[in-house]
């Protein structure tokens, strides 16, 4: 049975979800305070760029089961469910900021009409969903309603994929009421029987955050890995290789770079660490991870400045700008630190990336150039340095690429080249645990 619902937020969270839930069946609004933003969403434009987005988005508004709206109030009495998938950005001190989430619960306590299951997406501590219980439980002097902890696991670039085949679904619950309605919620991923985890609050909080320090691990593991091959004259691809053959290990974030970023991993990794600081638990190796990924990226540079020298007026070109292929999402992105490192050194920086120059604008300004392609942001530079894995740096034109630098030297951060075919044209060739 299809259920009216509302999704309050529409960044990657909350509009995949939105869309998805519409696809399954349901009658689905989506709610943001931007209302040009909610203006755009209506007329079928999303403001992320998210493959196979547009054509869900399209579809489910035509079919009347999705539509946006800047009405809280009443898109929140309407609905029977309200998931929540607003930001839970991090403070200074690496604890998570909740505002945004105990402003929607505050609206929901105003418009406590009827039953309603509450259910968190947005990424939140351990206790918080208790936490959100009693509060909505002492501001109304009601019990018609019900919490619900579920989590989400969605990869950008790939968000579409993994909303609609999931590994897995998370949720933490109390009520049977609140779990039958879940299931008819999510009816569409039961009948293709994909795994459900039904657990209490806790361990679904705790889930989303072991989930992600425990990939962050792996790719720091794999960085640490790629530095030591450089030293010894390894090689990280064979060794990430070989790990990735043992079944307990599997070969999936083995991938040596230039560090981890995103909206989720750094987050996600300090929130856990306050987390244990809380309840008195030492998370000494998260906290590692974290440190060990800020160098990873500051490396990166030191790479550069060992085969050029000196960087001071010197014009490097960067060749992506997200913090990973198939997004426009910049945010902890390496080459946020790698640009700021390389302004520090006085260097003129020409940058290009497929789809995150809008974004790389609001960060910089006009302190660096945006080019048009590859071959703009290459003509007289010092030393080309490849940041994002973006497909279309997989197969540059080298040859033409030769002709229009001022100093034949590439640094590959994420191992896409072929050292043998790019030293044959004559280039100074660096990747990441490659000797």
């Amino acid at each position: 049975m299809s259920k009216k619902i509302t999704v309050v937020g529409t960044g990657y969270v909350g509009l995949i979800a939105a869309i998805g839930f519409a696809d399954f069946g349901n009658q689905v609004i989506g709610v943001d305070i931007d209302k040009e933003k909610v203006d755009k969403l209506n007329a079928g434009i999303p403001p992320i760029y998210e493959h196979g987005i547009h054509d869900y988005l399209e579809r489910n508004l035509k079919s009347k089961r999705l539509r946006f709206s800047s009405d809280i109030a009443s898109s929140i009495i309407e609905s029977e469910v309200i998931f929540i998938g607003v930001g839970t950005p991090p403070k200074d001190n690496g604890d998570v900021d909740l505002s945004q989430v105990e402003n929607v619960i505050n609206e929901i306590c105003k418009n406590l009409n009827d039953y309603k299951v509450i259910v968190t997406k947005s990424t939140v501590p351990v206790g918080t969903n208790k936490w959100i219980k009693e509060y909505i439980k002492e501001k109304t002097n009601s019990d018609n309603f019900d919490v619900v902890s579920n989590p989400e696991f969605l990869r950008e670039g790939k968000a579409i994929t993994d909303f609609f085949h999931p590994d897995r679904v998370i949720i933490g619950y109390e009520s049977e009421k609140s779990k039958e309605i879940l299931k008819d919620v999510y009816r569409s991923l039961y009948l293709v029987e994909t795994p459900f985890v039904w657990c209490n609050y806790e361990t679904a909080e705790l889930i989303k955050y072991a989930n992600n320090a425990f990939l962050a691990t792996k790719i720091t593991f794999i960085n640490q890995i790629a530095n030591l091959s450089e030293t010894i004259g390894a090689d990280v691809n064979e060794v990430a290789k070989a790990l990735g053959m043992d079944g307990r290990i599997n070969s999936k974030f083995l991938h040596a770079g230039p560090g981890y970023g995103g909206s989720c991993f750094p987050k996600d990794t300090k929130a856990l660490v306050q987390i244990g600081a809380k309840y008195g638990v030492n998370m000494s190796l998260v906290k590692e991870v974290i440190n060990s990924n800020e160098l990873q990226k500051i490396r990166m540079v030191k790479k550069l400045e060992n085969v050029l020298g000196d960087l001071k007026d010197k014009c490097i070109a960067v060749l992506g700008l997200a913090f990973k292929s198939e997004t426009d999402d910049m945010r902890e992105s390496p080459a946020i630190s790698i640009i700021n490192e390389l302004i520090k050194n006085n260097c003129k920086i020409k940058a290009h990336d497929p789809k995150a120059l809008n974004n790389a604008k609001k960060l910089f300004g006009d302190k660096i150039i945006y080019c048009k392609d590859s071959l703009e942001a290459v003509k007289d530079a010092d030393a080309l340095i490849l940041v994002t894995e973006w497909n279309e740096y997989r197969s540059l034109d080298l040859n033409n690429i030769a002709k229009l630098v001022k100093q034949k030297i590439i640094i590959d951060t994420r191992n896409m080249l072929s050292p043998k075919k790019v030293k044959e044209l004559g280039f100074i060739y660096e990747g990441v645990g490659r000797k």
